[in-house]
């Protein structure tokens, strides 16, 4: 059962206010003095209030999550935001405005009292802070007594989860991670990134992303919001180097190999590789209209989409035999995975254009062979 009485204590820090920033939460039952989560978020350049607040924001969402119906006491060592919380004080500064109404909001049908403490009666909590700004990263620790909602019920780990599926599935269930690789300075310049053109590796950024996502896949099939799923057993990418960057990172994190597929390498945009799409549109508008919606009509020198649908069809029925029955990784691009995603969905031309992939998103679908899909999920971030 979960705990009834928690207990939040909350402290964040910026070295150079701002400065670089970090917050830490921790959330204790009262009745027993176990910690039951510890939290430690890596914030990037911001005051020591701002993290003040967010720290607070984490600890009540990881309460909350734990047990709505449960009365909680928040304790920090911020007089600012105690006072500001409980309604003595009123919030001017703009950045707190916006972070306190979400706070608000969050708190709105919860029990909670506020109360101030000496700061060295806030050492756990500083101490988190501190570990998020000295590793710039974020963790999450849950304790044995820390016990997570269940997922949602209609999840069917075998067959298709909708009552009103009409298949009758006899293959083994293979689960596919969908991953887009990570940013690279052609996709922070918002150019045209296919096959055949320059073959960027990731940027920084796009490397922050990848071990981020990495993070997050470890978490499958055993908490989070896809424990029900099993554990990822293999990882298959894309030839291109920026694919093959981010496997890698994914598979250094969950201590596997990486198979490469060159039929999940991103489309070919030919002669417009490397341009912006306003400057394609100039140079080439006739062809561009053209292009525009069409299955059959490829750029100069490119691949059309009907070409391109056949080979990554190809990629898909190549996983789905080799990896049979099992839970694996695809880090590819934003057409093959629009292009799994459209066959998953039975959807028309449009599926190439209308769901969104972010750079390091995942979108989780289920195959069993040829017989029937299911989507899970599409373009989670919530990891980034």
């Amino acid at each position: 059962m979960a705990a009834s009485n928690l207990i939040i204590e909350a402290d964040g820090g910026s070295r150079g206010n701002p400065g670089l920033a970090g917050s830490g939460a921790v959330v204790i039952d009262a009745d027993s003095g176990e910690v039951l989560i510890e939290i430690a978020r890596y914030i990037g350049i911001a005051t020591n209030n701002v993290a003040e607040y967010l720290a607070l924001k984490s600890g009540l969402e990881a309460a909350i999550e734990l047990n709505p119906e449960a009365r909680i006491l928040v304790r920090m060592d911020s007089k600012l935001v105690i006072e500001q919380m409980a309604g003595r004080w009123k919030i001017k500064h703009p950045d707190m405005i916006q972070i306190g109404s979400q706070v608000q909001r969050l708190v709105a049908n919860v029990q909670v009292r506020w109360m101030w403490i000496p700061r060295e009666e806030n050492s756990r909590a500083d101490a988190l802070a501190n570990k998020a700004m000295d590793e710039r990263e974020d963790s999450i620790v849950h304790s044995e007594g820390a016990k997570q909602r269940s997922p949602v019920a209609e999840f069917n780990q075998v067959k298709p989860s909708s009552v009103r599926s009409p298949d009758e599935v006899t293959e083994p269930l293979t689960t596919l991670v969908l991953v887009r690789h990570g940013r690279t300075h052609l996709t922070e310049s918002k150019r045209i990134s296919g096959s055949g053109g320059e073959n960027p590796g990731l940027s920084d950024l796009g490397r922050a992303d990848a071990r981020a996502a990495a993070k997050a896949l470890a978490e499958i099939g055993s908490k989070g919001p896809w424990a029900l799923i099993a554990p990822i057993s293999a990882i298959v990418a894309s030839p291109i180097q920026r694919t093959q960057d981010t496997a890698n990172i994914i598979a250094n994190e969950l201590g596997l190999g990486v198979s490469t597929l060159p039929e999940i390498a991103e489309i070919s945009f030919g002669d417009w590789d490397g341009h912006t799409n306003d400057e394609v549109k100039s140079q080439w508008p006739a062809e561009f209209s053209a292009w525009q919606g069409s299955w059959s009509v490829s750029p100069p020198n490119g691949e059309s989409l009907e070409a391109f649908d056949q080979r990554v069809m190809l990629g898909l029925q190549e996983i789905l035999i080799q990896h049979a029955g099992k839970t694996v990784v695809v880090v590819s691009h934003v057409m093959p995975i629009r292009g799994i995603i459209r066959e998953a969905m039975e959807s028309g031309i449009s599926g190439y254009w209308r769901p969104q992939v972010a750079p390091c998103s995942l979108s989780v679908l289920r195959f069993w062979g040829s017989q029937s899909a299911e989507v899970v999920t599409i373009n989670s971030t919530s990891h980034l």
